[in-house]
């Protein structure tokens, strides 16, 4: 058997393993961001304060609301694979203005302390976004259940 032969086959074999993984990585990261949702919205006057106080974002309790509501409804979606390329950008938006206010050090450090950037809590969701951005939430979701589209292709 020839090298590209061999090579076709291994990447055949690859393949099966990106559904399983990107279910995966949406219902982690879906979950986590239901739940960060879920949990602004139970301190709401808290995290708009913060917003406020601390981050000095404009209209606090309505950005607080958004981003409650955002991580929520889209963290629900992304777990589902319902929606989830249309979801993952307000998530990856969401984890972006995470990272130009309550992150800012971290987003400064990318170049000079790659650690603190890679270790910065927005860093993994929007990683997860992007990825399903990206490839589509795989074969294991509803979005190929419903609608019936393969992963990676266009709506």
């Amino acid at each position: 058997m020839n090298p590209r032969d061999l090579l076709a086959k291994f990447d055949a074999l690859a393949a099966h393993l990106q559904s399983p993984l990107l279910l995966i990585i949406r219902l982690w990261w879906g979950w986590s961001f239901a739940q960060s949702g879920w949990g602004k919205f139970g301190r709401i006057d808290e995290v708009a304060a913060w917003f406020g106080d601390t981050l000095h974002i404009p209209f606090p309790k309505l950005n607080a609301i958004m981003a409650a509501s955002t991580e929520l409804v889209g963290g629900v979606l992304l777990a589902l694979g319902l929606f989830a390329r249309p979801a993952s950008i307000p998530l990856a938006g969401t984890m972006a203005v995470a990272y130009l206010t309550a992150h800012r050090e971290e987003l400064l450090a990318i170049f000079s302390e790659t650690d603190k950037f890679l270790e910065a809590a927005p860093f993994t969701f929007l990683l997860a976004s992007v990825i399903v951005l990206a490839f589509g939430p795989g074969k294991l979701s509803l979005d190929h259940l419903l609608l019936g589209r393969k992963p990676g292709t266009p709506a």
